[in-house]
C-alpha cells in the first residue's frame, strides 16, 4: 500500500468515531497518513487518497461510494451497522484487517453501478449513478403506481405496483429482498427489476442482462412520485419525465481479504444454518 493518504468515513455515531479516532492514531503510529472524509459532502478530501475505510453500516458505504464518484479509490468496509452486507469484517477484526491491508495481503472485487439520468422535455435534469438500487414509488399517499418499462427501445409491461426497483446485484440483498426479489451474485452480469406489491400477481421480479438499456415513465395518475437513489437521495418525478438506466462507466472498487467471503456475509446475515460459518 502506497504511503498516500488513507481516508475514513465513520458513520454519525460516537462508538464509531471513537473507534475511528483511535484507528487513526494506530496508522499515523506506523507513518501513514490520514484524513477524514465527509459522508455528507460531496467533494473529497484534496489529498491523493489510496483508499478509505468506512465504519459503519450499509447507508455508510453507499455514501461513500457516492462521495468517491468516478476516482479509483477502493473502499473497506468495517461493519458497525445493525444490518449489512457491503462489509465483510467486523468491528473486532478492525485491526488484523487494516494490518493485512498495510501488507498488501487483499484483492480488489469490483462491484457495477447502474448510471441513472432523468430528462424532462428532453432536458437532463438529473443524473447520477447507484451501487444498490433506484426506487420508484409513490410518497405519503397509498395508491398504486403505473410504471411503462421499456427495455432496448422495446416495451415490456406497464407494472401497476406500489413501486418499482431496480437493483444491482450488490443490491440484490436490500430493498428488492425485501420485496421478493432474488440474491444474485455480485459477480453475476445482471440488472432487477422488482415490483413493489404488484396489483397483478404475474409481474414477477425480472434479470435482464446488464448491457440493457432500461426507460421508465409514469402513466395515469402521477402525482408524488419519487425517485430514490440508493436510499441517499431523492427525486421527484413528473408525468413527462423519462428515467434511463444503464450499466455505469466506474465500478466499485471493494477491498476483500478472503476468497468466496461473500458466501461467507450472506450466510451470517440470513441466518443460513444458524448463521455457522
Amino acid at each position: 500500500m502506497s504511503k498516500k493518504y488513507i481516508a475514513l468515513l465513520v458513520k454519525q455515531d460516537e462508538k464509531a468515531r471513537q473507534k475511528a479516532d483511535e484507528l487513526a492514531q494506530w496508522l499515523q503510529q506506523r507513518g501513514v497518513n490520514v484524513v477524514y472524509a465527509d459522508g455528507f459532502s460531496k467533494k473529497l478530501p484534496s489529498k491523493p487518497i489510496s483508499c478509505m475505510i468506512v465504519l459503519g453500516g450499509d447507508g455508510t458505504f453507499l455514501s461513500a461510494a457516492r462521495l468517491i464518484g468516478s476516482h479509483d479509490i477502493p473502499l473497506m468496509g468495517i461493519k458497525f451497522g445493525e444490518v449489512g452486507f457491503l462489509a465483510e469484517t467486523l468491528e473486532n477484526c478492525l485491526y488484523d484487517a487494516v494490518q493485512a491491508l498495510l501488507d498488501g495481503r487483499f484483492h480488489i472485487e469490483e462491484r457495477m453501478r447502474l448510471k441513472v439520468s432523468v430528462s424532462r422535455e428532453d432536458k437532463e435534469i438529473a443524473s447520477s449513478s447507484v451501487l444498490n438500487d433506484l426506487v420508484l414509488n409513490r410518497g405519503a399517499l397509498s395508491r398504486l403506481v403505473y410504471c411503462v418499462v421499456s427495455i432496448d427501445g422495446s416495451y415490456l409491461t406497464t407494472f401497476k405496483a406500489d413501486g418499482l426497483i431496480v437493483a444491482t446485484p450488490t443490491g440484490s440483498t436490500a430493498y428488492s429482498l425485501a420485496a421478493g426479489g432474488p440474491v444474485i451474485h455480485p459477480m453475476v452480469p445482471g440488472i432487477i427489476l422488482t415490483p413493489i406489491c404488484p396489483f397483478t400477481l404475474t409481474n414477477r421480479p425480472l434479470i435482464i442482462p446488464d448491457s440493457s438499456t432500461i426507460e421508465l415513465c409514469l402513466e395515469g395518475d402521477s402525482d408524488d412520485i419519487m425517485l430514490t437513489l440508493d436510499g441517499q437521495e431523492g427525486i421527484s418525478i413528473g408525468p413527462s419525465d423519462k428515467i434511463m438506466v444503464t450499466r455505469g462507466e466506474h465500478p466499485v472498487k471493494m477491498i476483500n481479504f478472503k476468497k468466496d467471503s461473500y458466501y461467507n456475509v450472506l450466510k451470517a446475515r440470513l441466518l443460513w444454518s444458524g448463521g455457522r460459518a
